[in-house]
């Protein structure tokens, strides 16, 4: 039975990627921030849950213990746990900017430097990043959610090359806005006295959620791609991309390049 440690599994994707990989005969390493916001996992079948701080080398260190006590060995790591933040750039705030850093970009890195020497050791082991659609085309209010997905990739590339002796596949998977509550969890300067841009910050919203209600299948099309890709790791670093919207808006990036892209998107944000 193959094993694989997903972070940030309280809930949302991370909580149902769970779920589907024990559902499906997987034994699965599920880490959150509170053992209590994992209420739903607890006595389900081939489900461990352990306290783990993407942010923190010393929690990161700790559960890796605890886990290797438990486990000898690990198949697979999907780095899921992230954040959102929407904000215009000239009223962004240091705190936030620092979570949002730490947790999606820097949360990765660090998952990755603990658990490289365990596969390492057995020669063999996938990692793979969550990324975003964020992370392969640039959208209005995404400065700081776009700047961590995208360093995601870059991240996850390079690290690809230095690992490929050692039987370690990375890829990267991106998909749009699924139906979990990260919208509502999604942090959002409310841009008071700018009119400019409280219309911005208004429109943009409106579109998120009208998407994100009407992406119904994508949950489902999510973990059981996440599944597909633990069970058959390529020896080249992939970038899967997962849904209609995700695909749409990589190919239309790559068809018209980033001039004639910019110009659509400014057209539809400000028309």
């Amino acid at each position: 039975m193959k094993t694989v440690l997903i972070t940030g599994t309280s809930s949302g994707i991370g909580n149902e990627t769970a779920l589907h990989f024990a559902k499906n005969g997987w034994n699965v390493i599920a880490t959150m921030l509170c053992l209590d916001q994992g209420k739903s996992l607890k006595g389900i079948p081939n489900i461990n849950c352990y306290i783990l701080d993407v942010t923190s080398t010393e929690s990161i260190e700790a559960a890796k213990t605890q886990i290797m006590m438990d486990h000898n060995t690990i198949d697979v790591v999907i780095n899921n746990a992230g954040v959102g933040y929407r904000s215009f750039v000239e009223l962004s705030d240091d705190h936030k900017i620092n979570d949002i850093v730490h947790i999606n970009w820097l949360g990765v890195v660090k998952v990755c430097r603990a658990f490289i020497p365990v596969f390492r050791e057995q020669h063999y082991g996938q990692f793979i990043n969550i990324s975003s659609i964020a992370g392969l085309v640039n959208l209005p209010l995404g400065s700081f959610y776009h700047s961590t997905k995208q360093a995601v990739e870059s991240f996850s590339e390079c690290m690809a090359y230095e690992l490929l002796d050692f039987n370690i596949s990375v890829c990267t998977v991106q998909f749009g806005n699924a139906p979990t509550n990260f919208q509502g969890k999604t942090i959002k300067f409310e841009p008071a006295g700018v009119h400019s841009y409280t219309k911005m910050m208004d429109k943009i919203t409106k579109l998120l959620h009208k998407k994100t209600s009407k992406n119904t299948k994508l949950k489902p099309l999510i973990v059981s791609k996440l599944l597909k890709i633990a069970e058959n790791p390529s020896k080249n670093f992939r970038r899967h991309t997962i849904g209609f919207d995700a695909n749409i808006m990589k190919t239309l990036r790559y068809i018209l390049g980033y001039r004639l892209f910019n110009r659509v998107i400014r057209l539809f944000v400000f028309r």
